[in-house]
């Protein structure tokens, strides 16, 4: 019996007395954020074929993976799929280093990003 009293007598005292006793908080504010929109091609000239590519008949398709500045300059490019050959995934990065974009934007801001970019070296079939 005495148990069952000290239990409700602890609920009791957890139960404001009266109205006077509840502190009123200001309601806490939660904001959605902006969606990101990602970053687009701008200026993208295109890469020179490599001559020893060429003269080899070597083909294949690079993935960069680029890092897109609020400015919309390149960043870092690193290579996250080879095209196989050292001169193509070369070639690929040296001309997107030079590209601009329009850079990433989460609301009216814009934003350093991250984007992938295939690059593909075909030879002509004429």
């Amino acid at each position: 019996m005495k148990r069952t009293a000290l239990v409700v007598a602890a609920a009791l005292a957890t139960v404001p007395a009266a109205a006077d006793d509840v502190i009123q908080l200001p309601p806490v504010e939660v904001r959605a954020s902006y969606p990101l929109v990602p970053a687009a091609y701008r200026e993208t000239p295109r890469q020179p074929y490599p001559p020893a590519a060429r003269e080899q008949g070597i083909e294949g398709t690079v993935v960069l993976s680029v890092q897109v500045r609020a400015d919309g300059r390149v960043g870092d490019v690193r290579v996250k799929t080879s095209a196989g050959a050292a001169v193509l995934d070369e070639s690929a990065v040296t001309t997107v280093k030079r590209w601009t974009f329009t850079p990433a934007r989460r609301g009216p801001q814009a934003v350093d990003s991250w984007v992938e970019v295939p690059v593909r070296f075909v030879l002509s079939q004429r």
